[in-house]
């Protein structure tokens, strides 16, 4: 016990050192700066200094991000969520405001919509692959944040905003979007009308025939869940939107289906 409080007592305050890890990488040593928030936040944990510990971390990754080091962000990251879970911290609005600043530091790269009109094909090749490695690293850092939120008991699907920022990130990062991945974690949040707006985007950019899918989709795995509110809010949040913008709501015999068992239900 003597030798905790030691080592306790031997730690400096986490600032100290989070200046000190943020001249390293503003001075470019990106890695040996990765190894550093690694031992140190280490330390502060051994010694059950968790809230420093964070600091630290969450510092890390911000900055790491923010310097487009995606491999050494989204560890700290995870490394993050790891150590709420270690000091049984729990779930709210603090919490998530500085989940939602990790996740706005990751970087947002537009890609062609359509991938194969360009010229430089090796500089596309890459391009992709850069986006691969954002969305993996992205994904693995709010999934596990979701999985920590829902065993604090804030909802058995987990946090519905981090699910927002997952679909989100999914949707405009990714190089051929998953719609049926996007779809899942909008279903989880809590925000119809912005999911209506994502499927209005991509009605303006799919193939054929994906259209009323993407909808018809989106609404069943609504009802699915028991959530015909939201169900309802969609459907007419794209009815709005797709008069206003310059896209055509699908008129087919799967999207009056649809309409029917709404009104059914």
């Amino acid at each position: 016990m003597s030798r905790q409080r030691s080592r306790r007592v031997e730690l400096p305050p986490a600032q100290e050192n989070i200046e000190k890890l943020e001249k390293v990488v503003n001075d470019g040593n990106y890695y040996g700066a990765q190894q550093m928030y690694k031992s140190v936040s280490a330390r502060y944990v051994s010694a059950q200094r968790y809230c420093e510990a964070l600091d630290i971390l969450h510092s890390g990754a911000c900055i790491q991000l923010s310097h487009g080091q995606v491999t050494c962000g989204a560890e700290l990251a995870l490394l993050f969520v790891e150590t709420l879970g270690k000091g049984k911290i729990p779930y709210n609005e603090e919490i998530l405001e500085r989940l939602d600043k990790i996740y706005k530091s990751f970087p947002r790269v537009s890609l062609p919509q359509n991938l194969w009109d360009v010229d430089d094909m090796q500089q596309l090749s890459e391009n992709i692959g850069s986006a691969k490695t954002r969305v993996e690293g992205c994904s693995s850092f709010l999934k596990a944040a979701i999985k920590w939120s829902a065993g604090n008991g804030v909802n058995k699907n987990g946090s519905p905003e981090l699910h927002i920022m997952l679909a989100e990130y999914i949707f405009s990062e990714s190089p051929e979007v998953d719609m049926a991945k996007v779809t899942h974690h909008f279903v989880r949040g809590n925000n119809p009308k912005k999911f209506a707006s994502t499927l209005v985007s991509f009605l303006g950019k799919c193939y054929p025939g994906e259209d009323d899918l993407a909808i018809a989709r989106a609404v069943l795995r609504y009802l699915s869940s028991g959530n015909l509110k939201d169900a309802n809010i969609l459907m007419e949040e794209i009815k709005k939107q797709t008069e206003s913008a310059e896209v055509a709501f699908p008129k087919t015999e799967l999207m009056q289906f649809i309409a029917y068992l709404l009104q059914t239900c």
